[in-house]
């Protein structure tokens, strides 16, 4: 027998029997690999592993007659398991058939299909119709895959992603991908890409169905479960297809059972949708497309992969394909155009095929046009259709009206990031009653919040932080203008300010709690506070925030809210003491100045004057420091206030030890010292003793630096000012290895640099500033490589807070 048998399993059975008892023997061994390559389509049929009669017994066993059966059940419907059947009986065909003379039948004899008996019949015969062959074999495997696209560019990583979700997938279950992004991310091209480099794992074929698109009646999407499991029926060769969806779904799991199949199914719309057309087999796998993330699909074994922007450099090369040489010429405009475009691939090729129409246009000019109004989804059309602000109009308009309505005020808001407790509130704004404390209600108001990120217009930053998408902010912004009343903007920017004051003020609390202004405390009815859990999370929460804060200001300082706008920037002093944004402190504090004085808070002006010179002095602005340091001192003199008349002296003493002028200096710090100790202000007197030590240091005193900063240190430990502290400690650290005590002097260096790389104390500008005097001293110990890379450690963090400070530090490391 050289072929598969198929009128029915009794040549297999009779096969199987012949085999003999010998466990060892080729038949065996092969039949064993037969097995294995059908358990790849139905696991359960490794139960079956070739059962061995006893010893001189060929009759068959129970077990025989079962593994014959599903095998050639199996056989019928699996590609695989009926070639290598087909291989196995050509090398171990059975006995031979008996000739037409021994033509009896005895027993109680099965027979399928027609037969004709020229003699005797003995025994029961039962007749049975052949089994139906699979229908209509004569189809060809559906090869339904939208073709590749010539401009796919670098989703290398993103493949391998895939690659390496298939590969974890649990043997007996069907596998689900869900590859999730915003719309002109590239998902279909990719997911299409991805499944033809994959066709020979799927001989039985590749079906696809557009969810979203126009169904068969030319009505548009969402498409019907129901319609496609018909089509996807009549693909595999189905003739009759029930009516009802539940019937079809039961089908649509039965003719696949075996199958190698992928299915594709794109732009679904929700997990019910892509429920009933899951695959009935191990061995398929179905890969579904989707602005949205289908959570609800995880309940089914699904696993997400989240598609991003282009990698900046393949965006620049898809750019190139429309623009050619231009690009080339003009890299930083290109980069501009890719940022602009948020680096997605639809949005990226339109702006391409601008620069193709228009030949003598610069990129630059491009990216011009793209940075004005909506940007790139108003400006880029295909046949005068605006197709990124379409694609962003259908995704909003089946948000639920929580999300649409936080979708617009958010889109309001000047800032980038913004954190699940202001979001919560802005969905609270206008659609409920007022934040009752009620976990439930805001539970509703926070899924609002969650709903976006499924429809990928929000991306998670962080723990609790979310911000557009690039190309979503300007439409989110467009419907905001146009569909938000006058009231309900000013309200979502007035709750945003509020944000920002009260979780100012709670990181003001935590990191420099002796900043606080008395008498100045934010109202009860304020917006709720983001949670800070101590130092660490505090100073991180105004690093990220930053540019947000920046904007609230000046958008405060815009409309007229003038006390929200010098109390935000006073509030923001450990922003800008411990992270030193030197633009960002001069510009607050030049806008906080003109608020305080429009409110009339002379309490401002001062705190604006003193703290802003400090700005300026770190930008060596020194002349114009020193003015405003001299006009906080007049105004400190005309309310007779003697701490910021100290705080004010204490300033221009350091604008003139920063300017050489060190006699000048000592007398200024020594007034400020008088006053602050006549007025009990300890935590001030020990920081001017800091600068005395300084000034002592610039003077070439060592013991009388040494001094001062021992005393300023121990007080300072002793308030619990534990970042002032370990200030002070670093420059004695330094001092003491100018001494020549530097066995003393660089532990407490180091010691000094772990406290602000991390925790309550953390400061790059003074992380900075360890490495350089840790350089320093071992270069002073001769140890030229360890000096070496101190100095570039110092230098490149400098790089970002101070560029005069990293030329130096590049000098100094060009020095032989």
């Amino acid at each position: 027998m050289g072929a598969f048998p198929s009128d029915g399993p009794e040549a297999l059975l009779s096969a199987i029997a012949a085999c003999g008892a010998d466990p060892g023997s080729a038949a065996w061994r092969e039949l064993a690999q037969v097995v294995d390559t059908a358990a790849r389509a139905d696991p359960s049929v490794t139960r079956l592993r070739p059962p061995q009669p006893a010893e001189g017994n060929r009759s068959p066993t129970a077990s025989a007659h079962q593994l014959a059966l599903e095998l050639h059940t199996l056989a019928a419907r699996d590609t695989a398991t009926r070639h290598a059947l087909t291989e196995w009986l050509c090398h171990h065909p059975g006995p031979t058939a008996p000739g037409p003379t021994t033509n009896t039948i005895s027993g109680n004899s099965v027979l399928h299909g027609p037969s004709v008996q020229a003699r005797d019949i003995h025994g029961g015969i039962h007749f049975h119709q052949p089994v139906p062959a699979p229908p209509r074999p004569g189809l060809p495997v559906p090869r339904q895959l939208p073709p590749v696209t010539a401009r796919f560019t670098d989703r290398e990583g993103d493949g391998q992603a895939l690659d390496k979700l298939r590969g974890a997938r649990p043997p007996h279950a069907s596998q689900v991908l869900v590859v999730s992004g915003l719309a002109g991310v590239g998902k279909t091209t990719f997911a299409t890409h991805w499944l033809h480099q994959h066709t020979e794992s799927f001989p039985d074929g590749q079906l696809y169905a557009d969810l979203g698109g126009q169904d068969f009646e030319g009505e548009q999407g969402p498409v019907s479960p129901s319609v496609v499991l018909e089509a996807f029926l009549v693909a595999l060769g189905t003739t009759s297809v029930p009516v009802a969806t539940g019937q079809r779904s039961a089908l649509w799991r039965s003719l696949t059972s075996g199958l190698r199949l992928a299915v594709l199914l794109d732009n679904a719309f929700t997990a019910a949708q892509v429920r009933p057309l899951l695959l009935g087999t191990p061995n398929g796998l179905t890969v579904v497309t989707s602005r949205s993330s289908l959570t609800g699909l995880q309940v089914d074994g699904a696993d997400l992969h989240r598609l991003a922007g282009l990698p900046d450099e393949a965006a620049v090369e898809l750019l190139a394909l429309g623009g050619g040489p231009r690009v080339a010429r003009e890299p930083s405009a290109a980069r501009e155009v890719v940022r602009l475009c948020g680096r997605l691939p639809l949005a990226v090729a339109l702006a391409s095929a601008q620069l193709a129409l228009r030949p003598y246009h610069s990129v630059a000019a491009l990216a011009d046009s793209l940075s004005a109004g909506e940007g790139p989804v108003g400006s880029l059309r295909v046949d005068g259709e605006p197709v990124m602000r379409t694609a962003l109009d259908l995704t909003y308009e089946v948000l639920p009206e929580e999300s649409r309505a936080l979708y617009r005020r958010m889109g309001l808001l000047p800032g980038e990031r913004h954190d699940l407790t202001l979001l919560a509130a802005l969905a609270r704004d206008g659609v409920g009653p007022r934040d009752t404390g009620d976990a439930a209600e805001s539970a509703v108001y926070e899924s609002a919040v969650y709903t976006l990120v499924e429809a990928n217009l929000l991306v998670e930053t962080g723990p609790g932080t979310y911000r557009f998408h690039d190309v979503v902010q300007p439409h989110a912004r467009r419907l905001g203008e146009e569909l938000e009343p006058a009231d309900r903007r000013e309200q979502a920017l007035r709750r945003f300010v509020d944000w920002c004051l009260s979780t100012a003020a709670s990181a003001e609390s935590i990191l420099t709690p002796s900043h606080r202004l008395p008498g100045h405390d934010l109202p009860a009815q304020a917006a709720p506070a983001t949670p800070l859990d101590g130092p660490e999370a505090a100073l991180t929460w105004l690093d990220t925030h930053r540019n947000g804060l920046m904007s609230a200001i000046r958008h405060s300082a815009q409309v007229g809210w003038h006390s929200s706008c010098w109390r935000l920037t006073d509030l923001l002093w450990p922003l800008f003491l411990r992270l030193r944004p030197t633009e960002m402190w001069i510009e607050a504090h030049r806008l906080g100045l003109e608020a305080a004085r429009s409110s009339g808070s002379r309490e401002g002006v001062g705190r604006m004057l003193t703290s802003g010179a400090i700005g300026l002095r770190n930008a060596c602005r020194y002349a114009e420091a020193a003015d405003w340091y001299r006009q906080a001192l007049e105004l400190a003199l005309a309310d007779g206030d003697l701490r910021q008349q100290a705080q004010a002296l204490s300033g221009l003493g350091h604008v003139s030890l920063l300017d050489g002028q060190l006699a000048g200096a000592r007398a200024h710090f020594e007034h400020a010292l008088r006053l602050r100790e006549s007025i009990g202000y300890r935590r001030g007197a020990a920081l001017t003793r800091r600068r005395l030590g300084e000034t002592a240091l610039a003077e070439g005193d060592l013991h009388d630096a040494a001094g001062q900063l021992r005393r300023a240190g121990a007080e300072l430990v002793t308030l619990g000012e534990t970042y002032e502290a370990t200030r002070v400690h670093a420059m004695l650290g330094h001092v003491l290895d100018r001494r020549g005590e530097s066995t003393e002097g660089i532990p407490l260096l180091r010691d000094a640099l772990e406290r602000f790389r991390a925790g309550e104390a953390r400061s790059e500008h003074w992380e900075a500033r360890c490495l350089e005097w840790l350089g320093q001293a071992a270069a002073a110990q001769g140890e030229q490589a360890e000096s070496t890379r101190y100095f570039e450690a110092a230098r490149d963090l400098f790089r970002r807070l101070s560029p005069e400070d990293a030329q130096r530090l590049d000098d100094r490391l060009r020095q032989p």
